[in-house]
């Protein structure tokens, strides 16, 4: 396994409950990746095979330089879809074509990282496929999976994953249970069920009885565990044997463990009234997670609105549905055997496709919304809200595909997330849904159809493929004709002025862009007002006219400030920037473009932060700093790596790039150059926007000044945030109130100048050998 180092980068997430046992497994998974790049944990559905990869990703993140990536697969409609997942889940924003798996394999190419490729089973023979060719051709690349079945190539290591141990039939004495696993699971969700739960002489006998009867199976066991709110330990192994010899009768045929789980599942169900049943199988509609007003909007059916929470909560009681926070936000989501159990009862009920049809309605409001409150002071909200939706609008989108029919208001959700695509440079994803619903439109001169080739048409542009944008253009410039409406004649012609832009053709661009920025300011929406505005301060800027460019720009800013937007404000101050620097204004393009940083960096749009990086090397060039310019010069490399070139948006950008190197590197001579060039290709982008700020993240701060002391206490709180404990965990471990816990988390991050619990994890670990104060 690489050699360990400093810090930890990927995207996994806490634990929000436990880890019971596993510690064989762990050793074992662990070692077999030290020895072999892929290692697979193989088990039958609800073994806990996700939660042991977590486990043992987290152990070993500090072991890989460019981080551990959960990728999830469990909600992949098909395994045409398995590159880009991967690719979402490494934060690849994509602007260049091309083949995206030869452009994901030069991603990972020289990059030392685990990928963590969880429920592959669905797609065993694609994952197989794809884990095969990254392995091949990147060398410090490794690879956990877990599925029901191995992926079956060379150099796999294969880990079966068992269920929790379970005492022997003679072996439950009060004393010896609590070395099992699934007794010690079981007690601790019990005691979270019911909290004065305990193991005593009148229950253990049961207790041990259930979890062998359960085949120590971890879904099972949580499942039963928490039905001790209604039932008796007693009651509840009776329910269960009962229940067995039924289902045992009814299919011989299939695996015990499946009978086993599927029993839990189906005796789960029959413990909720009509109300909980119907709502549980409506929810199976969601992918992924969701939030109430989605359930209120889509799920309610006959029962009142007001009552939809109460029954939700009771979903959550009996774990059938789990509660996470996201932010400021409460989410919800369903385990996948519970989701697909509650997929097969709506079925039974033949409301499936009329469900799916308001889940896509409800989806397609809020999309559009989103896209109405763009230019606004929610937009950061917005980004957040569609960041954790994407499953669900995907499965909108996958809807208006394979249903006939419903290609029109699928247009019309594609046509709506055209910001948020730009924003995340998500351009091929875009790409890809638009060319498949128009593939599927009846066509004709709809507002639908002209604003999904619009929207395709600057995609394509910005992704490098000029060819298809003008095509495009063409046949939304014949339908915008036979149409009549001049706004959409408008967005057609500024498409036009896009596509010469990419090409270079300054003239052209911005006559179009000048001929359709009337009607956007007459008849068009707030963003559609700003994208006529940032044409023509893009072009004017790049023709060298700064009038024009600033006049632009400052309305740009003015109309976006007053508003509260963070995106577009941050693009217009990146073009202000770069249109003083080409008049010699070093000073003040830096200022200009520092302000639009703070604002990429706000909504994590890398597009335009990697321009912004590059203009502030120029400007450092320009300030006799070559040594910082080729540093950020580095960043925005590794940044443009993963989000694509800004320069098909600007595309001068690459000649002023060689000039200003050239000039760097006849300062500090090559091999300095190519030294800082590397470091700030190593650098996170967190941290080059700090060093292109002149800020110190306050983690290094406080890592490196060695004067920040907890108090004992502050001690052991840090160490169960590093353990993955949430705040009201942390409360029952150490027996103090929620609200305590929440304040002496709140003071570790601001003695350590930390931003959150990830920082303090990462803390405790570089400290682990510090002594207490």
């Amino acid at each position: 396994m690489p050699a360990a180092v400093k810090g930890t980068v990927g995207n996994l997430p806490h634990e929000l409950t436990s880890f019971v046992g596993r510690r064989r497994e762990v050793t074992e998974a662990r070692r077999l990746l030290s020895v072999s790049r892929l290692v697979t944990l193989a088990g039958i559905g609800g073994v806990g095979k996700t939660r042991l990869a977590l486990r043992v990703a987290a152990d070993a993140s500090r072991a890989f330089e460019d981080g551990v990536w959960l990728v999830e697969l469990g909600e992949l409609d098909d395994d045409t879809t398995l590159v880009d997942a991967v690719s979402s889940a490494l934060r690849l924003r994509e602007q260049r074509t091309g083949n995206p798996e030869v452009l994901l394999t030069e991603y990972l190419a020289d990059r030392q990282l685990l990928l963590v490729l969880d429920n592959c089973e669905h797609v065993v023979a694609a994952a197989a496929a794809l884990s095969e060719t990254l392995l091949r051709s990147c060398p410090e690349l490794r690879i956990l999976a877990t599925t029901r079945e191995p992926l079956a190539i060379g150099g796999e290591a294969v880990l079966r994953v068992p269920p929790l141990t379970v005492p022997e039939p003679e072996r439950t004495s009060l004393q010896g249970l609590p070395q099992y696993e699934a007794v010690t699971l079981f007690v601790e969700r019990a005691a979270t069920a019911v909290p004065e739960f305990e193991l005593t002489e009148e229950n253990h006998v049961a207790v041990a009885r259930i979890c062998r009867q359960l085949d120590g199976l971890p879904l099972a066991i949580e499942l039963a565990a928490v039905r001790l709110r209604v039932m008796s330990a007693e009651q509840i192994l009776q329910r269960l044997t009962d229940r067995y010899r039924l289902l045992t009768v009814g299919s011989r045929g299939a695996p015990s463990r499946q009978q086993t789980l599927r029993l839990c599942v189906d005796w789960s169900h029959e413990l909720c009234t009509d109300e909980e049943r119907e709502l549980w199988a409506r929810l199976s509609v969601f992918a992924g997670g969701f939030e109430l007003d989605a359930v209120e909007g889509i799920c309610a059916g006959d029962l009142p609105v007001e009552n939809v929470l109460d029954v939700v909560a009771s979903l959550i009681d009996k774990s059938i549905l789990i509660r996470e926070e996201v932010g400021p936000s409460v989410r919800y989501h369903l385990l996948e055997t519970v989701r697909d159990y509650g997929r097969e009862k709506l079925q039974e009920t033949g409301e499936l496709v009329s469900l799916r049809r308001r889940h896509r309605d409800w989806y397609e409001q809020l999309v559009v919304r989103c896209e109405a409150e763009w230019i606004g002071p929610r937009q950061v909200m917005w980004i957040g809200r569609l960041d954790a939706e994407k499953l669900n609008v995907r499965a909108a989108l996958h809807f208006c595909l394979t249903e006939p029919g419903e290609a029109e208001p699928g247009l019309r959700i594609a046509a709506a997330l055209y910001p948020y695509w730009r924003a995340r440079g998500l351009l091929r994803e875009g790409r890809r849904w638009l060319g498949q619903l128009l593939g599927r439109h009846p066509g004709g001169g709809s507002r639908e159809r002209i604003e999904a080739l619009y929207v395709d048409s600057v995609l394509a542009g910005m992704h490098g493929d000029r060819e298809a944008a003008k095509a495009l253009v063409d046949e939304g410039a014949v339908l915008a004709e036979r149409n009549g409406d001049t706004l959409l004649g408008a967005l057609v012609v500024h498409a036009a002025g896009c596509c010469a832009m990419f090409a270079g053709d300054l003239p052209r661009a911005r006559a179009c862009f000048e001929e359709a920025l009337p009607v956007f300011r007459d008849r068009g929406s707030l963003l559609q007002l700003t994208w006529g505005l940032l044409g023509v301060a893009l072009v004017s800027g790049m023709q060298g006219d700064g009038a024009v460019a600033k006049m632009c720009g400052s309305e740009i800013f003015a109309l976006t400030e007053a508003h509260g937007e963070s995106v577009y404000r941050g693009w217009s101050l990146w073009a202000a920037g770069m249109a003083a620097w080409q008049r010699g204004h070093l000073a003040l393009a830096d200022d200009y473009v520092k302000q639009g940083l703070r604002l990429s960096h706000l909504v994590d749009d890398r597009i335009s932060a990697c321009g912004a990086l590059e203009v502030l090397a120029w400007v450092a060039v320009g300030s006799g700093r070559a040594r910082n310019a080729a540093e950020l010069m580095g960043a925005a490399e590794a940044v443009a790596q993963a989000v694509g070139n800004p320069s098909t948006v600007y595309p001068n950008l690459l000649v002023h790039h060689a000039e200003c190197e050239q000039q760097a590197r006849a300062v500090i001579g090559d091999r300095a150059f190519d030294a800082a060039f590397d470091h700030g290709m190593h650098t996170s982008f967190d941290d080059a926007v700090a060093l292109a700020l002149d800020e110190r993240r306050p983690d290094a701060t406080a890592s490196s000044n060695g004067t920040t002391h907890l108090t004992r206490r502050e001690s052991q709180v840090a160490e169960l945030v590093a353990d993955g404990l949430t705040n009201k965990a942390i409360a029952a471990r150490l027996v103090i109130s929620q609200r305590t816990a929440q304040g002496h988390v709140e003071h570790i991050l601001a003695k350590l100048g930390f931003t959150s619990r990830t920082q303090i994890a990462a803390w405790i670990v570089e400290h682990a050998q510090d002594p207490h104060p």
